[in-house]
């Protein structure tokens, strides 16, 4: 019942993000802001994961999981219902700021627990899962967002509603604690030590943040210097996420069998070969949207498998501080993406893939120049 509920909480906090993205972009467009102006705002989420990250491993391992759950719900469950009252555009940027520290405290302690009490030999499909109830509730919420066309406030209520009933199920967990740290350690030792055990795992979320906002964000602009227009953007996006929600759940299950540095590199080799492709089908809707699909069936999983590799190579005390780092090396990736990869398309249009194809290829030689041992956290 435990991963249940965490699964089931991380699948409405998708839902909420997956929500707000385009909500409060079409919101803000119609109050006459700027694109780019909205793309800063948009922005507030993940300085909010920034700017908290260094104050949750002590709370985290001092209270245990269930109180940082708790408090960071109530935050998003706050921001969202305080969201309809009122159409200032700095107050919505602190209230997106909040929802990044709230849902970052969700996710940190959910990843945790989890990497924490799941066994070697189950982490990779039980992460996979994890990383699909995110998935599916991020796919989910566009759809929510479009309940704004009847009433503004709707979406925002409902989303409220659904965070405020895994909430409440978080109050059946059991109440769990990490490992202690050990007494001579300090913030920046663990942070040191978490790199040195593990930081071929980290750059996948790095690259996944990267690959994840670069796609949703300029893939777009891409496509329109290509002479494609809105409906087939449209129509194309979204096969990458549907690539990584199918093909989720089957490659964290291939990492427990034949080992996650293995899977991860095929992965990581598979995806940049399709990104490649793409620069031979042109404008052709069928020909991007097959391939967008394939590349997200190899990277889809990218985060996920992350977490699972970083478990398989920290210690049990520097668990927390792994999965801290993961959520910071996210929103850093998700952040540097669009810039880079737009100046990239400003430079030469095709330059945009072979941007995101060589993201993808620093990790796997990083990788291919590895030759530690897996360890069973």
């Amino acid at each position: 019942m435990r991963f249940a509920i965490l699964t089931a909480v991380v699948a409405i906090s998708g839902l909420s993000q997956g929500m707000l993205l385009p909500l409060l972009a079409m919101l803000l467009d119609e109050q006459g802001v700027p694109s780019s102006v909205n793309g800063v705002h948009a922005a507030a989420l993940y300085i909010g994961v920034l700017a908290i990250s260094p104050f949750l491993e002590r709370p985290l391992v001092k209270y245990g999981y269930r109180p940082i759950i708790l408090l960071g719900g109530s935050i998003v469950i706050c921001s969202l219902t305080l969201f309809p009252l009122f159409s200032s555009f700095f107050i919505w940027l602190a209230l997106r700021f909040l929802i990044g520290v709230g849902d970052h405290m969700l996710h940190f302690a959910t990843q945790t627990w989890i990497t924490d009490f799941s066994l070697p030999a189950k982490r990779g499909r039980r992460l996979s899962l994890y990383g699909l109830a995110f998935g599916l509730g991020f796919t989910a919420g566009p759809l929510l967002a479009s309940l704004a066309s009847i009433n503004e406030a709707w979406p925002f209520y409902l989303a409220a509603l659904l965070s405020f009933s895994g909430w409440v199920a978080v109050f059946w967990l059991p109440k769990e604690k990490p490992k202690p740290f050990e007494r001579s350690s300090s913030a920046a030792g663990r942070w040191v030590g978490a790199w040195k055990h593990a930081w071929p795992a980290l750059l996948l979320p790095l690259a996944y943040g990267f690959l994840e906002a670069s796609l949703h964000s300029v893939f777009p602009l891409y496509a329109l210097r290509k002479q494609m227009s809105a409906e087939q953007i449209a129509f194309i996006l979204p096969f990458f996420s549907l690539g990584g929600i199918v093909f989720q759940l089957p490659l964290g299950a291939l990492s427990d069998r034949f080992g996650r540095r293995a899977v991860i590199r095929f992965a990581l080799l598979a995806g940049a070969s399709c990104f490649l492709a793409v620069l031979t089908v042109g404008a052709s809707t069928v020909g991007l949207a097959a391939c967008l699909f394939a590349a997200g069936m190899f990277t889809g999983s990218l985060f996920s498998l992350g977490i699972a590799y970083m478990t398989d190579l920290l210690p049990k005390a520097l668990l927390p501080t792994g999965n801290l780092l993961c959520g910071m090396l996210y929103s850093l990736g998700s952040m540097v993406g669009p810039p880079l990869a737009g100046s990239a398309v400003d430079a030469a249009t095709n330059a945009f893939f072979l941007t995101v194809t060589a993201v993808l290829l620093i990790p796997a030689v990083c990788l291919a120049g590895r030759k530690e041992q897996e360890k069973a956290a």
